[in-house]
């Protein structure tokens, strides 16, 4: 396919995808200086009233939603051959079906997708929206490292729950469409999109989604047969939940999660690790000295009830692999299921790192002033050069380079962002051994200065070994 040099006023730079209806690039708003992905119907239904007015809907629903959850419309056009386009919101993460290429997800990353799709599909049926064809390809993932936030794409089949019963067209992707989709004519409510919510869930855990029916036509007879139990397939699921993905994907409707936010709300309570003392433990590092490290596999911090904690703290992330020493009172909240290095435009992936701040929810929002630390390790800081963040609201200190142990790391500072007293520190550190780098985001909100010891307590394991 051959690339256009323009779509409007936006500069081409690459296919990202293409389906039957529509192809989708990737391109560059050179007025806004920003990355924008760019949809035009495909030339053969230019002429088909009934596509293009659901690919206005699409933009219309997007638009209405204005939800981080949703892919966002920045803007609309048409070409000169009559073809319609939509400008979206880039996701810089990549796809689902990217990541579940490699297999199986982490248990735990695959329930937190899980829960924030749910989250996210459950903001379109507040809107009276249903979306119809929930897929590993429409699911995206795009924010700051350590701060990812999953959102919903591609809502070109999406349709108004009110009219429910009235589907005169079959829709949907087969091993992920509810079973009553693939029956001409039937009601369709909030619980179709349950139950691709569930095979989504059931394939991040177990490597395939819960049926493989060859076609549409084979949906309904593949989902009548009895659904293996993830746990089946994937030692180390818990049973909790295989209870809650298994009833999503009911093939009655009328067994199913009740809504997309109940699904999510089951996920959470599911997944949740029963309380557990923070356990001490050595971790030998590729620069040659020996760290003790609080391991937090939770994912938070434990009250313990024992005396106050230390002023510093030692967090690690889910694989061992990567810690940071923080000051307590930023160790409110700790995310360690790791980051994709795709977010400072590197080659996608899954690799080592956490994020620990004092509100993790607010941590994606560069003004909030929240204190942390983001720390991730990626063979593909050794192998490219990192797009750090913009901070041009802020008065940049000059860029140093140093030793650090036995490696070095190049450190860039920013101050007094946006007239406030909020800093940010992007380090990239190089250890002499081993064939990667860590990446180290430290945002500080008051005076205090703690980059230095913040950095020299950024550790990694000599077992690390890092997927991307």
């Amino acid at each position: 396919m051959p690339v256009p040099d323009r779509i409007g006023r936006y500069h081409v730079r690459r296919l990202l995808g293409s389906g039957a209806f529509a192809t989708v690039w990737l391109a560059d708003d050179e007025s806004l200086r920003s990355s924008v992905a760019v949809k035009v119907l495909a030339e053969n239904w230019t002429h088909h009233a009934d596509v293009r007015a659901r690919f206005t809907e699409e933009a219309r629903i997007m638009r209405r939603a204005e939800s981080d959850r949703l892919i966002r419309v920045l803007d609309v056009g048409e070409l000169d051959d009559g073809r319609p386009y939509l400008v979206m919101t880039y996701a810089t993460g990549g796809t689902l079906a990217e990541r579940l290429e490699r297999g199986p997800m982490p248990v735990r990353d695959a329930l937190r997708v899980a829960s924030d799709l749910a989250r996210g599909v459950a903001v379109l049926h507040d809107l009276g929206v249903l979306h119809r064809d929930l897929k590993p390809s429409n699911v995206l993932f795009t924010g700051e490292p350590g701060a990812e936030r999953v959102v919903v794409g591609d809502l070109g089949l999406a349709k108004a729950l009110a009219h429910g019963s009235a589907f005169t067209v079959i829709a949907g992707s087969p091993g992920y469409m509810a079973p009553e989709q693939a029956r001409l004519g039937a009601g369709l409510d909030a619980r179709a999109d349950v139950y691709a919510l569930g095979a989504l869930a059931y394939h991040m855990l177990t490597g395939r989604p819960p049926s493989l029916p060859e076609s549409v036509q084979a949906v309904a007879a593949a989902a009548a047969t009895p659904v293996v139990r993830p746990s089946k397939l994937r030692p180390g699921v818990p049973s909790a939940v295989d209870g809650v993905v298994l009833r999503a994907v009911q093939t009655d409707p009328a067994r199913r999660w009740p809504s997309a936010a109940a699904f999510a709300d089951a996920l959470v309570t599911a997944a949740a690790p029963r309380p557990v003392r923070p356990v001490v433990r050595a971790l030998r590092v590729a620069t040659g000295f020996v760290l003790a490290a609080a391991a937090l596999a939770t994912g938070a911090v434990a009250d313990t009830g024992s005396p106050p904690r230390p002023r510093w703290v030692t967090v690690t992330d889910a694989s061992g692999g990567v810690s940071v020493t923080v000051p307590a009172a930023w160790a409110t909240q700790v995310r360690t299921t790791g980051w994709n290095p795709a977010t400072i435009n590197l080659p996608p992936g899954r690799a080592p790192g956490l994020v620990v701040g004092a509100d993790l929810t607010a941590w994606s929002d560069p003004a909030s002033a929240v204190p942390g630390v983001f720390a991730g390790a990626s063979r593909a800081l050794r192998e490219g050069r990192p797009a750090l963040p913009d901070h041009s609201g802020c008065a940049a200190e000059p860029a140093r380079i140093r030793r650090l142990g036995d490696g070095s790391v190049t450190v860039k500072r920013w101050t007094g962002c946006g007239g406030t007293t909020i800093s940010f520190t992007e380090a990239l550190i190089t250890p002499a051994a081993g064939d990667y780098g860590v990446y180290v985001q430290i945002r500080q909100v008051d005076a205090a200065d703690h980059t230095e010891r913040i950095l020299r307590g950024v550790r990694t394991s000599d077992s690390l070994a890092p997927a991307a």
